[in-house]
């Protein structure tokens, strides 16, 4: 384990956690930095607050976080999702944001926004997700939990799913976060031990549409916090350990209701065709370097190739052996990696499935 200056000192903490707040709450705005990471910053509001759109913008320094040059450094923080904070408990929240420009437009990195327009524009569909986020967990020194110092454990084999010492490591790490999702109404469905050891996975969904991306941040955010208190670095590198060592990937489960309807097998086949003609357009937002995961090995397809078959882990895009006899239900995208951005994934899945929106209009404001 870390050393205690890594450890949270939580015995002394709860201490000052019990004490009354004089009405006030305390709100944790979290928001996406400009290198694909979580930020965060405290404040107090009255409270209780009942619902997201009662709580103000606030601001950062964007200078500070790759989202904005320092003579003009301002980053607005908009409200989108709000979620009980199973750390302070109480009336306190936990509020995910959107970054905006000062002159009233999305920032660079913000990249929900234009989502959240695909989805509004094709909600007809009523387009399910569910993402599969796997991760890997490391000492304060940078190497899988429970690796032999500067060594490797036994060939992948009794870790995936496995139970007993020597085959898990980290478990009361996933047991916290687990039920920290679960207080926090964040729609985790399950978790296992992964190929690798000290790789685990938890799966986000079904949500519709932008709540998808809203619940697997906020998961996120709630496995780096957690991980602070165990003194474990939480890594979402797609290929963490060189060589015959399985990767980490954000397999993406998706379900339009025409799928799910009788008959609904041609239309997953379709999607499967439209995906195809944008491969490399896919590629190119499903997380950074994912050329190290998608080899063709280990339970991955060929970066450069695009392939779809029935129950064929190895393909880019997998059709459940279950749907293909039913004749309906889902597919699943098995490219991206699991640093990729889940707005992105989801938005750049529905543009090809059901075509792109036209450019929004916003008029700027004077700066």
């Amino acid at each position: 384990m870390a050393t205690s200056a890594i450890v949270s000192n939580t015995e002394t903490l709860l201490k000052y956690m019990k004490l009354d707040q004089k009405g006030m709450i305390m709100a944790e705005y979290i928001w996406i930095d400009g290198s694909n990471g979580l930020r965060c910053k405290s404040k107090a509001v009255p409270g209780p607050v009942k619902s997201v759109d009662d709580l103000s913008e606030w601001n950062f320094d964007g200078s500070s976080t790759d989202q904005a040059p320092g003579d003009n450094s301002d980053v607005y923080i908009k409200p989108v999702a709000m979620f009980p904070d199973p750390i302070r408990g109480g009336d306190n929240i936990m509020v995910m944001c959107e970054t905006w420009d000062p002159d009233g437009t999305p920032n660079k990195f913000n990249y929900r926004h234009e989502a959240a327009r695909l989805m509004d524009a094709n909600a007809k569909h009523e387009i399910w997700f569910g993402l599969e986020q796997e991760y890997t967990l490391l000492s304060a020194e940078g190497w899988p939990y429970g690796w032999p110092k500067n060594g490797f454990p036994g060939p992948q084999g009794p870790y995936y799913c496995g139970v007993g010492t020597g085959r898990v490591y980290c478990r009361d790490i996933v047991e916290a976060h687990f039920k920290a999702c679960l207080y926090m109404g964040i729609k985790i469905a399950g978790t296992n031990a992964e190929v690798m050891p000290a790789q685990w996975e938890f799966q986000v969904g079904p949500c519709v549409g932008i709540e998808l991306g809203d619940h697997l941040w906020m998961a996120r955010f709630m496995l780096h916090r957690i991980g602070e208190e165990f003194g474990a670095k939480v890594t979402f590198a797609p290929k963490p350990i060189p060589g015959d060592w399985n990767g980490a990937g954000l397999h993406t489960n998706v379900s339009t209701k025409e799928m799910r309807g009788e008959g609904g097998m041609k239309h997953i086949e379709a999607a499967c065709e439209k995906l195809g003609t944008r491969h490399e357009d896919h590629i190119a937002v499903y997380g950074e370097g994912n050329r190290e995961r998608l080899t063709g090995e280990h339970e991955t397809g060929n970066i450069d190739k695009f392939t779809w078959a029935v129950a064929d882990r190895g393909a880019s895009i997998r059709i459940p052996r279950q749907c293909a006899r039913e004749g309906k239900g889902y597919l699943e995208d098995r490219r991206p990696a699991s640093n990729a951005d889940p707005y992105q994934i989801t938005g750049i899945v529905v543009e090809t499935m059901f075509g792109g929106m036209p450019e929004e209009k916003i008029e700027k404001k004077e700066t």
